[in-house]
């Protein structure tokens, strides 16, 4: 049977049973299958009594998201006088709370509806009304029935001043692992050394050494992570239960949970036609499978580390736009307010990995098949920093030059490179525009190209096998090779763009921990700064990222959709940040 969550309240859910009609002409969002009885930690009871007082919560549509990327590219670039001044979280509520005609709309619905206007609370977060009202009243106004169920509570965690953040996703690190790496590697670290589990929506770790969801992912962020900062605090936001997380990782990481338990007004609010989870992409909680987390989907229960670095990711087209906007609008939030958001480019050149969209992992459209450049998700929000792969060439040393990432497996033959190019969902963002253009304008590789239109409907259009006018990736990059960690017990090498971004990570955490020593602020939003000061990073002018039946791009002086600015220099980017307010 499908059911509506209407409201929660401490350990009961209120449902609705039925559709939703109203003169208001309201539709259904999305809906909950809970199997009655199925679980025992999620019970149904009776149908409320009719005076029985319902606690509505209704979300409302936020404002004034094109201001905020003003704001965003104000507080971040390194020529502007607010450079460093972030917003706090009651600025970012205040800046995107819904317009008062909206509020003013749903209000007098409610007061024609028979309730008292002193009745009626905005919400400290400006996206929700609140009333108290009968459940007949309820059932009236919303033409439903009103079920009570009863459910696990979730809880708070404290804050996290100058952490590094890793986010995991049907892939968890084994103690023992880490306590190998560090004996062997990073002999400063004690053994013991563990992050902080922030799990969200029953993730947990960490797993036993041998077991098989124990695939390297994690181990490798932590090592990397911990062995760089410490003795810093590292976070481990473990995302979704252990049913829902391996199915994810196979199919679409849609981060869209894990946002929710960062802010609480990304549950439930309205933006580019999406109100909250997509039923058909999201995972549902309470999740109804057996053995699956029983509690109420958590919202806003964390507090973001100052830095967090995502190794997961999916090909752009496997999601709708509109989805993918309104998750970058949050991604824009956590900019305002000085979080660093870092995120792997992929392994796989121009292409998304092979079976993701077409065998190739290439596009089809206007005619082509499978020829068709594919964009990383979620690197093409333009409010992340997207990085690639670089390495050091065999036999070479650390003090040669590096190349972009590129290797190919003896054993299974697949290759692996960078990923790069150009979104078809997000436009160039001023602050790559010069770079960009100057990368056309001396290296363009010939391809034919095409504008993507605005509902990125005529991909591919007239030959063209990328978005020319796309939002570029990646921004920067580092070493995606030759990285060693135990798995199973076993040393193992491993490699890609999962290395780099932990090491981007690690850099920024380090730089933070400064600029707080000199009495600044965390360094928030790199890429204008990054663009802006080229020199401060290592620019990598050999290697490729092949693809879709093409040479893909080349590295070449300056910016590239292959390694993006370049690798850290950490004392460059030390003393740029340092300079700055």
């Amino acid at each position: 049977m499908a059911y509506r969550i209407l409201s929660i309240l401490g350990g009961l859910a209120f449902m609705l049973q039925g559709h939703v009609v109203s003169a208001f002409s309201t539709t259904v969002h999305e809906t909950r299958a809970i199997a009655n009885g199925a679980h025992s930690s999620w019970r149904a009871a009776s149908r409320l009594l009719p005076e029985v007082i319902v606690p509505v919560r209704i979300a409302l549509k936020q404002q004034n998201l094109d201001v905020g990327i003003d704001h965003l590219m104000s507080i971040s670039h390194p020529d502007s006088s607010d450079y460093g001044k972030t917003l706090t979280t009651d600025e970012v509520t205040r800046l995107f709370a819904p317009s008062a005609v909206s509020v003013e709309a749903v209000r007098d619905w409610l007061v024609e509806s028979g309730v008292p206007p002193a009745n009626i609370a905005h919400s400290d977060s400006k996206g929700w009304l609140a009333v108290d009202m009968t459940a007949a009243h309820a059932e009236r106004l919303l033409e439903s029935e009103l079920y009570e169920f009863e459910h696990l509570k979730t809880g708070h965690i404290n804050d996290t001043v100058n952490t590094l953040g890793f986010y995991e996703q049907g892939d968890y690190y084994a103690a023992e692992g880490l306590d190998l790496f560090f004996a062997n590697y990073a002999p400063w670290v004690p053994q013991g050394t563990r992050p902080t589990l922030q799990s969200v929506d029953g993730g947990n770790a960490p797993y036993p050494l041998n077991d098989s969801n124990v695939g390297g992912e994690a181990d490798l962020d932590l090592d990397i992570g911990i062995a760089l900062v410490y003795p810093q605090s590292v976070v481990v936001y473990q995302v979704d239960d252990a049913i829902y997380a391996p199915q994810e990782v196979a199919l679409d990481n849609t981060f869209n949970t894990f946002l929710d338990s960062l802010d609480g007004s990304y549950c439930d609010y309205s933006a580019y036609g999406i109100t909250g989870d997509s039923p058909d992409i999201d995972p549902k909680y309470p999740d109804p499978a057996a053995g699956g987390y029983k509690g109420q989907r958590q919202c806003g229960v964390y507090k973001p580390t100052r830095v967090i670095s995502i190794s997961f990711g999916e090909a752009e087209g496997d999601f709708p736009k509109p989805y993918v906007e309104r998750q970058c609008n949050e991604f824009m939030k956590l900019s305002l307010q000085g979080h660093t958001i870092l995120i792997a480019s992929g392994d796989y050149g121009v292409a998304a990995p092979p079976g993701d969209g077409s065998p190739s992992g290439c596009l089809s459209g206007s005619g082509q098949n499978q020829t068709i450049f594919s964009a990383p998700y979620p690197n093409d929000c333009p409010w992340t920093t997207s990085v690639g792969g670089s390495m050091v060439e065999p036999n070479a040393t650390v003090r040669d030059p590096e190349s972009a990432f590129q290797v190919c497996s003896p054993s299974s033959g697949n290759c692996y490179s960078s990923a790069g190019g150009f979104s078809n969902y997000f436009s160039t963002p001023s602050y790559q525009k010069v770079a960009v253009a100057e990368w056309f304008a001396n290296h363009n590789p010939g391809y034919p190209t095409y504008v993507a239109n605005a509902n990125a409907s005529n991909i591919g259009e007239g030959g063209g096998i990328y978005n020319r006018a796309g939002r570029a990736v990646p921004d920067v990059a580092a070493n995606a090779a030759n990285m060693v960690l135990y798995v199973g017990g076993e040393l193992s090498k491993f490699y890609g763009a999962s290395l780099a971004a932990p090491i981007w990570g690690s850099v920024i955490t380090l730089i933070n921990q400064q600029r707080t020593i000199a009495g600044k602020g965390p360094v928030g939003f790199l890429n204008p700064v990054l663009y802006a000061n080229p020199w401060a990073l290592n620019d990598i002018t050999n290697g490729s990222n092949p693809g879709c039946g093409t040479n893909g791009f080349t590295a070449v002086k300056g910016w590239d959709p292959v390694t993006g600015l370049g690798t850290p220099n950490y004392h460059r980017l030390l003393e740029l940040f340092l300079s700055l307010p």
